[in-house]
């Protein structure tokens, strides 16, 4: 009789989960999200993927491709989700894919993301160096020049992520055409030079960005400096934009937020998934300190998940939360 009741109390369990499986509703459909190629945004990626997860969903590794590609793919339905929308860095690449029309955006995922240009604190304070303007004097410009050619070398942006376009206008708008040189590339490996020079004790310019490892490495404040510009000068979509702080400080970019972007037609059908990400949302601090593990050599697929992991136990009420408010969506 023991046995028959056990497995009779087995049998219900197996039955009520499966019944629960059944109600979930991303039940039977595949999830396709994108990040462009910067390893780092992975965190963030799949801590989203989890929480589809919950819901019921099947959710593919994420594509990684450039951030134009990623918005008229998703435009087009081919990808699900980029949960790494920056604004307003990506609203030429937002607008022209198609907009609001295209695309589902509700809540805000990440806040205080700043970007800017940057130099080494000691030349900054033997030369007096605090605004990019100064560069065009040649004789502070040479001071960064890496090749010899008598230009300021800056590690810019990689092509295709939105701060080249910004960049590559400034310098012109700030006449440093003549003394600046934006070196475009591969960013990681650029910036690894970069780090370089400065333990080596070189002068160094270079543009970076918040949440990211670079600013744990060289610290703001304390290793480096971040230079401010003349004035507000952004292009296309962003042209109206205002850099300037409230404190009278302007850096040249406004502070972005981040967020979780979908393609309209596939969230409108799937109005819990829809729902999570307008509630879902990360502390920048912890972002920052994820890429730092990251850069401190554990940054493979398994540590990663493993940070994804750590990070939903150390913020389980509130990771349920969102799962349990976005089953409710109707």
């Amino acid at each position: 009789m023991r046995h028959t009741a056990i497995l009779a109390t087995a049998l219900a369990t197996l039955v009520t989960t499966s019944a629960f499986a059944a109600d979930l509703p991303g039940k039977g459909i595949t999830v396709q999200p994108a990040q462009s190629t910067i390893s780092e945004e992975t965190f963030q990626t799949l801590l989203v993927s989890r929480g589809l997860e919950k819901l019921g969903y099947t959710v593919a590794k994420p594509s990684e491709v450039d951030y134009n590609v990623a918005y008229t793919s998703m435009a087009a339905g081919d990808i699900t989700f980029v949960a790494t929308n920056w604004k307003p860095l990506h609203d030429d690449m937002y607008t022209a894919a198609g907009g609001d029309k295209k695309f589902y955006r509700e809540g805000t995922y990440v806040q205080g993301a700043a970007q800017g240009y940057l130099i080494d604190k000691k030349t900054a304070e033997q030369y007096k160096i605090t605004n990019i303007e100064q560069l065009k004097d040649p004789k502070i410009a040479k001071l960064f020049d890496t090749n010899g050619d008598g230009k300021a070398d800056m590690t810019g942006c990689t092509p295709g992520w939105g701060c080249e376009a910004v960049i590559n206008h400034q310098i012109d708008a700030y006449g440093l055409s003549n003394t600046v040189v934006h070196n475009q590339g591969n960013y990681s490996a650029m910036i690894a030079d970069t780090i370089t020079r400065h333990k080596e004790g070189k002068p160094i310019l270079y543009y970076t960005w918040t949440p990211y490892w670079v600013s744990d490495v060289m610290v703001p404040g304390k290793d480096v400096v971040w230079l401010q510009v003349p004035f507000s000068s952004m292009p296309g979509e962003q042209k109206d934009i205002d850099t300037k702080l409230p404190n009278g400080a302007n850096y040249g970019f406004p502070v972005n937020t981040m967020h979780i972007v979908a393609n309209k037609a596939w969230a409108e059908k799937n109005p819990q998934a829809a729902k999570l990400f307008s509630l879902m949302k990360l502390p920048l601090a912890d972002i920052n300190a994820e890429n730092a593990m990251m850069h401190n050599g554990h940054a493979s697929e398994a540590d990663i998940q493993g940070h994804v992991d750590g990070w939903i136990k150390a913020h389980q009420a509130q990771f349920d939360g969102w799962v349990n408010e976005a089953l409710t969506a109707k």
